[in-house]
């Protein structure tokens, strides 16, 4: 693609998401940044939140990790229903029950100050690594659609993605968030179902259905896995899809603060009821897409990349018509800041809520200031993050950040399931020493588990695994009901 189009087509593309960030941003309160003055509509928050959820990764390595596992991807997905259904019944009560901004703050009601920091600390690690992931994967596109072109450095090209975040979030905050992920959820849809068109036309395919029977007959679309001993056998997956989702969406800042921007708990349960529903339908989409792209790349007789992560991305910029070039850049434009700027907006509200008590330990005529200082600082960081996770880079990013939120996110699902279904408290000072060994201790035994489980390899399922280490670390720590 010409590059020139490519940055009139950002440009204009960033034009509008300053506009919302000025619309959503004129009439602000001392919590706006935080809550959205909790007055977001409920269809809004759940179309968003689809691209929230997907983000880049989704959009890129889905795709082209077809080639390597098939659809058994999907078998997450279905245990995904699961774990939205507990968030909706369980954990969104809860959350409004108490009138949370950060829902850490259940953790030290119900078992005090340490246990609280490990619960916010936990989160903000796991956040800070994974969207940094994400945004890594999408800047490495725009590297080589655009900014190589300019002679522009990587570092550069990833100084300018977070930089551009920063500006447009650094006053709404999650208020501005709310709209600006619908328009990128949009754009983010709008370059699969194109691409789709596209190839459809390519391969003289004349309808959807007859798109989907093709699909279904390539051995790549096969979607369960019944061999017990691969990690991604049925059951593996599909439970790991559940605590995956109960992790990343349930127990995780970001994703809450979405929902509690809602006027009510019924609104907010309505609003995950068909985020739900369309997350699976939209993620079946991409993973047709993915077996589309094998074929078309077969029929014309284009190499498969080295790294499957790069075969959408080399398909849309250098094969493809210059429309759904086109579309493309905005989809994956929109990927990028889909999640990353709603990443932003929760570590901050984390940070400050969670360690520094901005409402009541920070007198009101600085809170402002310190809230962005707080805003440019994880800015940076995510910065910094980026260019280690280039440096190290090997794999899958789909699986990298599946991988990771398994070791990073194991701590939080072990002290919420203690809280909630255990009426025991604990030795709360003691309570960041278990959080810590429950991931090495999961390490050590994923490690060495087809040496010692009779070929067992562990998968996604290693969440779950570091849960449950983390809950007996709880069990030791216990003291007695009253």
């Amino acid at each position: 693609m010409d590059s020139t189009i490519v940055l009139l087509v950002i440009t204009s593309y960033f034009l509008v998401l300053f506009a919302i960030s000025w619309f959503t941003s004129r009439k602000l309160t001392s919590q706006t940044f935080f809550t959205g003055d909790r007055e977001s509509p409920w269809f809004l928050v759940a179309f968003g939140m689809i691209g929230a959820s997907l983000s880049g990764v989704t959009f890129i390595s889905v795709p082209g990790e077809v080639g390597q596992s098939n659809f058994y991807y999907f078998q997450v997905v279905l245990g995904y229903t699961l774990g939205y259904a507990v968030i909706a019944k369980l954990l969104l009560p809860l959350y409004y029950k108490l009138n949370l901004i950060s829902i850490y703050g259940y953790l030290e009601q119900r078992f005090g100050f340490w246990s609280y920091k490990t619960g916010a600390f936990f989160f903000i690690l796991s956040r800070t690594l994974g969207s940094s992931i994400r945004v890594f994967l999408v800047a490495g596109v725009l590297q080589l659609i655009l900014f190589d072109h300019w002679g522009i450095p990587f570092w550069g090209t990833v100084l300018i993605t977070v930089g551009l975040i920063w500006l447009y979030t650094h006053k709404g905050g999650i208020k501005t968030v709310v709209w600006t992920d619908t328009l990128q959820t949009f754009f983010m849809l709008a370059a699969v179902v194109t691409s789709i068109v596209l190839v459809m036309k390519e391969l003289s395919i004349d309808s959807f259905w007859d798109m989907m029977l093709i699909v279904s007959q390539r051995p790549e679309s096969d979607i369960f896995n019944w061999d017990w001993q691969d990690g991604t056998n049925f059951f593996k997956q599909f439970f790991s899809g559940a605590f995956i989702v109960i992790v990343m969406t349930g127990l995780d800042q970001d994703m809450m603060q979405k929902n509690l921007t809602c006027r009510n708990l019924a609104d907010a349960q309505k609003n995950m009821f068909w985020f739900t529903n369309i997350l699976v339908v939209v993620n079946l989409v991409f993973l047709a897409l993915g077996v589309l792209l094998y074929i078309y790349a077969e029929h014309e007789g284009i190499s498969i990349p080295a790294r499957t992560d790069d075969l959408y991305p080399l398909l849309a910029t250098s094969h493809f018509s210059f429309f759904a070039g086109t579309v493309f850049v905005l989809g994956i434009t929109a990927a990028a800041y889909s999640s990353a700027d709603s990443t932003l907006t929760a570590l901050t509200t984390s940070f400050c809520h969670d360690f520094l008590r901005i409402e009541t330990a920070i007198p009101l005529k600085n809170q402002v200031a310190v809230r962005k200082s707080v805003h440019l600082g994880f800015t940076l960081l995510m910065f910094l993050v980026i260019l280690v996770i280039n440096y190290i880079n090997d794999q899958s990013v789909i699986n990298a950040v599946f991988i990771l939120a398994g070791y990073t996110y194991g701590p939080l699902l072990g002290l919420y399931a203690f809280g909630l279904f255990t009426r025991h408290n604990v030795k709360d000072r003691w309570v960041p020493f278990p959080a810590i060994l429950a991931p090495l201790m999961a390490f050590f035994i994923s490690s060495n588990s087809e040496k010692w489980l009779w070929g067992y390899k562990f998968g996604f399922e290693i969440l779950i695994l570091n849960g449950l280490l983390m809950f007996i670390g709880l069990w030791i720590l216990k003291k007695k009901v009253d």
